[in-house]
């Protein structure tokens, strides 16, 4: 049995700290400055209201999962205390970049830290979202093993830190990105009544683009007149009242690729053109 302070229990933290107690594990919270709403979580989830002092003096597992911006001050609050024994392994589950993971794994040194990445949604009603681990790996393999026999997946990416971010921020770019532009599609096509048949024509697709690399290369070559397209379609958003951000911000990604127009190139060259440096400007 571990002791695990949990770093604030918000819809998934409660859940990943229901999940812990059902495994018979000692799950921690510090109430102070928490609203009411955190408050009958983490009492439904069972878990033992403490001080942030205690809390990390008598935990194993120090665990933050708390919205991203509070990333940084949580590891903080916890390396001003001091108070975390020679064992505490910290464990930084929120969705930051890698060189956020870094800084924060900086602050907190000499506690070991392991980088970690929720994909899916809380544990409850049948959901079994995976934790991926990265970072030392005697560490990496002690927290996967907290989460042997619950809703929790864990999976560990290697010993380096900054792998789970990445992996996490990779996926989130594109599914969240992706939905942001659903809705200002959805509402460009709703404004000029064809929204139903807009939605007739993304039903005949089941797959999600992501899967499709293979593409990358017939992206770039296509590039020189998707740009203009997306111009166009920005007009159609600012005319409709909606944000048309995305949209130029798209066409002036495609413009690093206006110099690749046969689709010859692998992905891999295809990647290396979208990263080089060049003056394009996002188009006013």
């Amino acid at each position: 049995m571990d002791t695990i302070g949990l770093l604030h229990p918000g819809s998934m933290g409660s859940a990943f700290g229901a999940q812990l107690r059902a495994r018979g594990h000692i799950v921690l919270w510090c109430p102070d400055g928490r609203s009411g709403t955190t408050r009958r979580r983490a009492d439904q989830a069972g878990l033992e209201p403490e001080t942030l002092p205690e809390l990390v003096s008598r935990s194993d597992v120090l665990l933050s999962l708390c919205p991203p911006a509070a990333a940084e001050e949580t590891a903080a609050q916890v390396a001003e205390l001091g108070m975390a024994d020679a064992g505490t392994i910290y464990v930084e589950a929120n969705a930051v970049s890698p060189s956020r993971m870094q800084r924060i794994a900086d602050r907190l040194a000499p506690m070991p830290v392991i980088d970690a990445a929720v994909v899916g949604s809380p544990p409850v009603g049948g959901k079994y979202p995976t934790l991926y681990l990265s970072g030392p790996s005697e560490q990496a393999d002690r927290i996967s093993e907290l989460f042997v026999g619950t809703d929790v997946r864990p999976h560990v990416l290697g010993d380096s830190i900054g792998k789970a971010s990445a992996l996490k921020l990779a996926y989130s770019s594109y599914q969240k990105v992706s939905r942001v532009l659903a809705a200002v599609a959805y509402g460009a096509a709703e404004t000029h009544g064809v929204a139903d048949e807009l939605l007739e024509i993304a039903a005949k697709r089941s797959r999600s683009y992501l899967v499709e690399i293979d593409y990358i290369p017939k992206t770039a070559a296509r590039a020189w007149r998707w740009g203009p397209e997306l111009e166009d379609a920005a007009a159609l958003l600012a005319d409709a009242g909606l944000p048309d951000s995305l949209m130029h911000a798209a066409a002036a990604t495609l413009a690093r690729w206006d110099d690749n127009r046969d689709d010859r190139l692998d992905v891999a060259d295809a990647l290396e053109a979208l990263r080089a440096e060049g003056d394009v400007d996002s188009p006013s």
